[in-house]
């Protein structure tokens, strides 16, 4: 950072690490608001780099503080604040872009250094009070967010986004557009960004490992739409890890009747034909013998232990006579000799 960096005092935080670093430049008004955990923030905002390039710029930037709409050191900070306060902050990576950074203006492990004005604090504005146009916007923010998330392998933080788009995404309640045709283009545009975001958020929950949730996830989808591509492979490769074979088998070859040429398709439907097998195999192996031969099994029993026993007596009897034989026989050649 710059020569004047070096200068900026006041952790944000109670850390003693000093990784968000606060210099007030203007001092907020005697009757100035500070934002509570949950309120809606609206701040004007400038971030730079080491070599003042600016990477972040918004004179009207608004977020709710604690949904991660934007980095953690805004909200931090914002936190600190006063309506009116103009303040520098300079941020180390770990609560800006991180190890990986922001492709393609943002280097890995690059602090920043904001300028921010705290224009307004309100609380969170009720998402169903919300125009439906408004909605969409919001709802596809947080969509954005998510998918930040996940390219950034944050598959937690980008459940949590989709889950909060969809909170949004909705075309209930008092915030309906005026207008049939309208109203209609809304409706639809609204199912497309939900079809997305349960996408999305199923790929997010098996990336977690949360198998249960991502099949629901997925089944949503198909409820919203049936040809789903998508949700049909994955539920049909959950379902098939799960050993639910026919269900499986089911929309695996709905999803290949729609895309004949997809190979993960194809795999996935070698894949279960293979469990399938072995599963019946190993099935036919643990049968009782009535279940694999019918009922006619006896021919295939073993004699009753009686029968067996005296079997045995005579054999062992005729074994000893033909054992006695030998020895007088061979005692008889020896005397000769």
């Amino acid at each position: 950072m710059g020569p004047g960096s070096a200068s900026l005092g006041g952790s944000v935080t109670s850390a003693d690490d000093r990784l968000l670093r606060k210099k007030v430049l203007e001092a907020a008004g005697p009757s100035a608001r500070r934002p509570t955990w949950g309120q809606r923030a609206t701040v004007k905002m400038q971030a730079v780099l080491e070599d003042r390039t600016v990477v972040e710029k918004d004179r009207k930037l608004a977020f709710v503080i604690g949904e991660r709409d934007v980095s953690q050191a805004l909200e931090e900070c914002v936190l600190s604040m006063h309506t009116g306060e103009i303040t520098l902050l300079l941020a180390d990576s770990q609560y800006a872009y991180g190890l990986v950074g922001r492709e393609p203006d943002i280097p890995a492990r690059a602090p920043l250094l904001y300028q921010l004005q705290l224009l307004d604090v309100g609380d969170k504005p009720d998402p169903l009070a919300l125009p439906v146009s408004d909605r969409i916007r919001v709802g596809n923010q947080k969509r954005e967010r998510g998918n930040f998330h996940f390219q950034r392998k944050e598959y937690g933080m980008a459940a949590r986004a989709y889950r909060m788009a969809l909170d949004v995404l909705t075309t209930c309640g008092g915030g309906d557009a005026e207008g049939g045709g309208a109203k209609e283009e809304e409706e639809q545009e609204v199912h497309d960004y939900r079809v997305k975001c349960l996408n999305n958020l199923a790929a997010a929950l098996l990336k977690l490992e949360q198998y249960n949730e991502a099949l629901h996830a997925s089944c949503d989808v198909l409820a919203l739409d049936p040809n789903n591509v998508k949700a049909l492979y994955r539920a049909g490769k959950i379902l098939s890890d799960l050993s639910e074979y026919k269900k499986a088998m089911k929309l695996l070859k709905k999803a290949l009747k729609l895309e004949p040429t997809t190979k993960a398709i194809h795999a996935e439907l070698s894949k279960l034909v293979t469990r399938q097998s072995r599963g019946q195999a190993a099935r036919r192996w643990k049968a009782k013998p009535a279940e694999v031969l019918g009922d006619n099994v006896a021919p295939f029993l073993l004699a009753s232990n009686r029968t067996t026993s005296a079997i045995s007596w005579k054999l062992m009897l005729a074994a000893l006579v033909v054992a006695l034989g030998s020895l007088v026989t061979s005692v008889i050649l020896t005397a000769r000799n």
